[in-house]
């Protein structure tokens, strides 16, 4: 596609976005704003690093992304506001930081349901896009498209100190995340919930016993493991769905090549990219983290089916009783389609874990 192309485009949609009106649109197709509450290096940064880079590759330039990290542009629990109003175009969502405000994206997150993180990003995708009171909640109500649904992959359990089995998290201080505290709650833990940045320095004055919500990649690049080196696969599936988002005015008003060439790079996403990144990652990451002095232990099959005894169908099912009627939708129809969803991706499924990478299989 040439640059000459786009210039003829991106002039025609720039003219529209001035009668829009629509705030830091008419610059839209040469500089857009990526905003993201988390580093460079953490769990779905790798994702959203190469669908930028790709973005602006692929568009010869035309598309310039100024990129925001670790919430140099917005606070954490600011960013879905900020797409919605066109303060940013472009940027990660962890809906554990937005409960209130998206009650039916909580019914993609759940554990010990599935095995795969890469299964999981193309269970979201079909949700969004055949259950419509989840594609309403992001484009009705948050003037958002959802570019393509992530995720942070796998979170270990991680401690200070080591335990001999899941009864030794009873009394323990653990950091948790949106439902991810229904797992430390249902295993005897006490939740606390908190912020990423606040992490490390909670375990190193000994705030918090250990970490759960983390996943594997950012654990490490945020250097957890100094002070908590016991990591523990403990059978619970793949963390977390997240969702890399744009304001849905700027997405509707793009040049349709430009927004063409963004299709086409999250089919990409969906059709391998986002396991064949992670895999070299995760593999780079146990390198580091061993290296480092990180123990990777996992649970026997027995006391990880007794967990999932403790977490499901508990967790779903409070979800389908008490927030699917407070959003007035079917809660039942919806964790249908998802248990259709599993049943087709989750055998297809590749990902590795990490305790699986540093055990070689």
């Amino acid at each position: 596609m040439q640059r000459r192309q786009f210039l003829t485009s991106g002039a025609a949609m720039a003219g529209s976005a001035v009668l829009l009106g629509a705030p830091g649109i008419a610059r839209a197709q040469t500089a857009l704003k990526f905003d993201s509450y988390v580093s460079d290096s953490a769990g779905p940064s790798w994702i959203d690093r190469w669908y930028l880079d790709e973005l602006e590759a692929r568009t010869d330039g035309e598309v310039e992304i100024r990129r925001y990290w670790s919430g140099s542009l917005n606070k954490v629990g600011e960013h879905l506001a900020a797409v919605r109003d066109g303060t940013s175009e472009i940027s990660l969502i962890s809906p554990g930081y937005y409960q209130a405000e998206l009650p039916v994206t909580r019914g993609l997150e759940w554990y010990y349901r599935m095995t795969r993180a890469d299964a999981l990003q193309r269970v979201c995708r079909d949700i969004y896009e055949t259950f419509d009171p989840l594609r309403a909640e992001w484009e009705d109500r948050h003037r958002s498209k959802v570019l393509y649904w992530t995720n942070w992959n796998y979170a270990p359990l991680i401690l200070r100190e080591p335990i001999d089995t899941l009864e030794g998290l009873k009394g323990k201080r653990i950091r948790g995340y949106g439902v991810a505290t229904d797992v430390i709650e249902a295993l005897g833990g006490t939740a606390i919930p908190m912020a990423a940045p606040e992490v490390y320095p909670a375990l190193e004055h000994g705030i918090l016993d250990g970490v759960y919500g983390f996943d594997f990649v950012t654990a490490v690049a945020y250097k957890l493991h100094e002070i908590a080196p016991n990591f523990y696969d403990i059978g619970d599936g793949p963390h977390a769905p997240a969702a890399t988002i744009m304001n849905k005015q700027v997405y509707d008003g793009m040049p349709d090549e430009i927004r063409q060439v963004s299709d086409e790079i999250v089919e990409e996403i969906y059709g391998g990219k986002f396991t064949e990144i992670y895999e070299e990652v995760l593999e780079r990451y146990v390198d580091t983290a061993t290296s480092e002095g990180v123990t990777l232990n996992t649970v026997s099959a027995e006391e990880a089916a007794r967990a999932k005894s403790l977490v499901q169908p508990a967790q779903v099912n409070d979800w389908i009783e008490n927030t699917a009627p407070q959003a007035g939708i079917d809660g039942e129809e919806m964790q249908s389609m998802i248990d259709d969803a599993i049943a087709k991706y989750d055998p297809e499924g590749t990902l590795r874990r990490p305790y699986e990478i540093s055990q070689g299989t």
